[in-house]
């Protein structure tokens, strides 16, 4: 092989002008002439001349052998082509004769193909008539091995065959097509009973036993080692799947177009299965058939799936029940105690009793009783939406089938339109049988559960509310003369807190004599629940809405309306119109009996407690705004499980609570009926005045902590001081006090201060309500949530007032308890005003007015301590000290004459009136010191000569206003000279300060 690379280069060197295809020799020939050296110019040309001749002669070389090569394949091409043309001419030949021979026996060779095609064909025929009488054993093996879409087309395949032409008329078949004929009866009616059997989850490929299979099933390895309990070999059983990837009831099908969608379908076993049955029924045309049989059988199932599970419960029930040795030795060990027999109250003066250790103030606990009806429900809930997703799967595909088994020749049909047909023909293609039916009769079945949980009859969702609510109203309650118990028909509202003790053997009892455990009346649910009655609804409402959501995810979008009516709307309207209708009778009721208690507004006796309102049951609410609350309380937790009617709870509650603030009013009014301190709080103006107090202002604070470690003087800045000096000067002219402008009797201020942290305890618990009301709607839609948040802001704003109406007339009982405890120790001590200090002997104890306040305001803090905080008691007797310094101070003006005994006499009732003040429970003892300390101080100034006391006016000029060191010069105190002008040299030694 020659390089062509070297060539190439060899060219390269090689001038342009040799290498043009015409060849000028004329330039050259000048060259040549025309140089100096002729010679050597001529060399140069013979040089170039030989360069081109060796590559000629080296292309020549690497190509002559492949030129000859060349020529030798086209000469014997050539050659073929002439033999070829040779050969053709005889084969026209051969093929004429050919045909001329054909043309002559051309009858007779169409004889003998049609023979020996009828030959073949007789043959295959026979073969297939031998295989057609081994069907029925065939069949009857599939069907033994559960192989039913196998069978089904076998037996397809051998009636298409035995109506063929020809075969159709052999007797000897005869006796396989009635073989057949029975096969199709027995495959149809093991199809329709297996098809039963999965649609309520008991067949071999039911929904709970494929909810185990997959990843959490999957616990054998290799070897048939079981991990996590479960061996391979199960394992492998519960996937139902064979090695191809087919389920294992198709294994032995013949594949189509059917198989192909199985194999390829996501869906979990037990809805291919579904599916494969309703093909099968399809198939053989029994549709109309199966569906009629199903139809017929749902009712009685659906009722039987749920009785069953009410009597395995009243199986485990019995089973779990303690023996009557066991009970007979509870009995005597005394662990049934009386309490635990406390049910409807007999007497007014039982109901609080009752109420307060029956009534719970939040459902969010449920009794033994709503727990059990709401685990059975949603039991049998679960059991019957598992159903209703196998009806979708079968009244899908038998709607499905029915529409592609219709007249193809409609026009509808034609453009590919499936729902052409009408869904009455739709059912009458189905035997009667649809997903709508289905729905109707599972949700009556559940609604029929629901009114015997209950106790309402079917129709109980009908009635009116207004007639409901008005019936009740009007029926009197009526006492049993057995046990004196309060009707039945209107004590359902208890019911929630007398099944909280119904663990106790006493109570189990005496609910049995009520409800017997042996009563099977509707579905038995009397077996398992110890009581039945409306008051069950808030266990069932919240498990039916659960429900009726999930049947709306499971049913198809052109019948997500059914999901919504059934039970859905039986639940609401028997809430709307069965139960809040009792609810509002029934509590209205209580409250007003507990109100009318003579006990509710009777302040416990408490010797020598202590108020602790972090305690249970330190805090010694009266009992009827108590039993009121809580009442309130179970009203509003009745909207915990029915969110929906949220407003209609809280209505009801609201009503009842503002019931209970009338009440409250009217035993406030009742207490300070006649008195002063009444009729001062009572006054716009007087009560602007407290607000503005600072012990007030720190009061509404709420700063509880605080206020114990602050110091009077802490707060009373000057404007302070300018109010409590209004106040003190308003409640001054009020003098003279009498004893018939007090309250007398002490327990009504008892019952005051019981009043006052009663109310407030009301109205943290109606905040409480109200913030329990806003929260997310578990309603269904965006439209729906907003309206429950708009609806519940509307709620909390009213309670919120409510709220507001308790807490002013809690801090009206304290407004009134502080003036009453003001002009209590303004009546002791106003006998000094008016009288003349001219004691003869020096004072050792402060005199006897002053002992009988200090008996007085002790007792007051010792009967008002367990009744009331102590920042509220500080609050009571906080304005007794800045009173009195006030009436100290100002009574000067009002005697005529004070000794130096009579000073130290006023010196020593301060004292006295200091040390009863300290030691009052939650009395700010440095505060009180200081301002007595002042009120000393004083008098003290009387002894002082006249040149003393303006002096000590220089020096303290911000001790005493002008006023008051003036006030010092208007008595007359034995013993001392006061100049003419004493009052101008006072002011005078003011004014440098001022």
């Amino acid at each position: 092989m020659m390089d062509a690379h070297m060539i190439q280069a060899e060219l390269d060197e090689i001038d342009d002008v040799w290498k043009q295809a015409r060849f000028d020799s004329l330039p050259h020939v000048v060259e040549i002439l025309t140089s100096q050296i002729p010679e050597d110019a001529i060399h140069s040309l013979r040089e170039q001349r030989d360069a081109i001749e060796d590559i000629v002669d080296d292309v020549v070389r690497a190509y002559h052998s492949g030129f000859n090569k060349a020529f030798h394949n086209y000469s014997q091409i050539l050659k073929v082509f002439s033999d070829s043309t040779s050969s053709v001419s005889s084969l026209k030949a051969d093929l004429d004769k050919a045909k001329e021979l054909l043309g002559s026996r051309n009858k007779q060779l169409h004889q003998l193909w049609y023979r020996s095609v009828t030959l073949r064909h007789i043959i295959s025929l026979l073969d297939q008539i031998e295989n057609v009488s081994q069907v029925p054993s065939k069949i009857e093996k599939y069907i033994a091995e559960k192989q039913y879409y196998a069978a089904v087309q076998l037996y397809l395949q051998s009636t298409s065959l035995l109506d063929r032409e020809g075969i159709n008329g052999v007797g000897a078949l005869q006796d396989v097509r009635s073989d057949l004929s029975k096969l199709r009866g027995a495959l149809f009616f093991k199809i329709v009973d297996d098809l039963h059997l999965h649609l309520y989850n008991k067949g071999e490929y039911r929904e709970d036993e494929n909810s185990q299979t997959g990843d959490d099933m999957d616990g054998g390895t290799s070897d048939g080692i079981p991990v996590n309990g479960i061996a391979e070999d199960n394992v492998n059983k519960n996937t139902k799947h064979s090695r191809s990837g087919l389920p294992s009831w198709l294994t032995k099908a013949t594949p189509n177009e059917f198989i192909e969608m199985i194999s390829k379908s996501e869906s979990p076993i037990h809805v291919k299965y579904l599916q494969t049955m309703v093909e099968c029924l399809a198939s053989l045309g029994k549709l109309a058939a199966a569906g009629a049989m199903l139809s017929q059988k749902l009712r009685s199932t659906i009722h039987d799936l749920i009785t069953s599970e009410i009597k395995t419960r009243a199986a485990a029930i019995d089973a779990s029940r303690p023996r009557l040795d066991q009970v007979l030795r509870t009995v005597v060990s005394g662990r049934i105690h009386a309490s635990s027999f406390q049910g409807a109250p007999t007497s007014n003066g039982t109901i609080l009793k009752g109420i307060s250790g029956l009534v719970s103030s939040s459902m969010s606990t449920m009794s033994p009783v709503q727990a059990a009806a709401q685990d059975l429900l949603d039991s049998i809930l679960n059991q019957i939406s598992q159903v209703l997703e196998n009806h979708v799967v079968v009244g899908e595909s038998m709607e499905a089938k029915s529409l592609t088994c219709s007249d193809s020749s409609s026009p509808s049909r034609a453009n590919g339109d499936l729902n052409w047909l009408a869904e009455s023909d739709i059912t009458r293609a189905t035997g009667g049988y649809s997903l709508s039916f289905a729905l109707t009769v599972l949700q009556s079945e559940c609604q029929q559960l629901i009114c015997d949980i209950l106790r309402a009859t079917p129709d109980a969702a009908t009635a009116d509310a207004a007639v409901q609510t008005a019936r009740l109203a009007s029926k009197l309650p009526r006492k049993d003369s057995s046990n004196g118990a309060v009707d039945e028909g209107l004590s359902f509202a208890f019911r929630f807190t007398d099944t909280v003790f119904s663990t106790s053997d006493g109570v189990r009892q005496a609910v049995s004599r009520r409800n017997p455990a042996g009563s099977q009346e509707g579905y038995g649910t009397g077996a398992v629940l110890a009581e039945r009655g409306i008051y069950l609804i808030a266990a069932v409402y919240r498990p039916i809405l659960q429900f009726t959501d999930k049947v709306s995810q499971l049913l198809p979008p052109k019948y997500s309306q059914l999901g919504n009516d059934g039970l859905q709307t039986f639940i609401e309207n028997f809430v709307k119109d069965q139960f809040l209708p009792p609810v509002r009778v029934d509590y209205r009721n209580r409250v007003q009996d507990a109100l009318a208690s003579p006990a509710a507004f009777r302040p416990k006796s408490r010797p020598g407690a202590s108020y602790e309102p972090s305690i249970e049951n330190g805090r010694p609410v009266l009992q009827g705004p108590l039993a009121a609350t809580r009442l309130a309380n179970e009203v509003v937790s009745w909207a915990y499980p029915m969110p929906r009617y949220t407003s209609d709870f809280v209505e009801v509650a609201q009503a009842l609570l503002e019931r209970t603030l009338e009440r409250c009013r009217a035993a406030y009014t009742e207490a300070v009926l006649g008195s002063l301190s009444s009729s001062i709080v009572g006054r716009p103006d007087f009560e602007q005045l407290m607000r503005q107090e600072p012990d007030s202002i720190l009061l509404d604070s709420m700063q509880v902590q605080d206020l114990d470690k602050r110091s009077l003087e802490q707060v009373l800045d000057p404007d302070g001081l300018e109010v409590e000096m209004e106040i003190n000067n308003l409640l001054l002219s009020y003098r003279p006090l009498k004893q018939e402008h007090l309250i007398s009797d002490c327990n009504k201020l008892v019952l005051l201060a019981a009043l006052s942290d009663s109310l407030e305890y009301v109205a943290v618990t109606i905040e409480r309500l109200g913030q329990s009301t806003v929260g997310p709607s578990p309603g269904k839609g965006q439209e729906q949530a907003y309206h429950h948040r708009r609806t519940s802001s509307a709620l909390t704003s009213s309670l919120g007032v409510l709220a507001d109406k308790y807490q002013a007339l809690s801090s009206e009982c304290l407004r009134t308890l502080r003036i009453e405890i003001q002009l209590t120790a303004l009546y002791h001590i106003q006998c000094m005003s008016g009288r003349n200090y001219m004691i003869d002997q020096d004072a050792e104890e402060p005199e006897d007015f002053v002992l009988s306040l200090s008996m007085q305001i002790t007792r007051s803090d010792e009967e008002l301590m367990p009744y009331i905080p102590s920042y509220n008691r500080k609050y009571i007797f906080g304005g007794i000290c800045g009173l009195l310094c006030t009436y100290f101070i100002k009574v000067l003006t009002d005697m005529g004459t004070i000794n130096i005994f009579g000073i130290r006499q006023v010196c020593q009732n301060c004292i006295g009136i200091e040390q009863a003040l300290c030691a009052l429970s939650s009395s700010d003892g440095n505060a009180i010191q200081q301002r007595l300390e002042r009120v000393r101080t004083y008098y003290e100034l009387l002894n002082l000569p006249f040149e003393a006391l303006t002096a000590y006016v220089a020096e303290h000029h911000d001790v005493f206003t002008f006023s008051e060191f003036s006030g010092l010069l208007r008595v007359n105190v034995p013993g001392r000279e006061l100049p003419a002008d004493a009052v101008q040299l006072i002011g005078a030694a003011l004014a440098p300060a001022m």
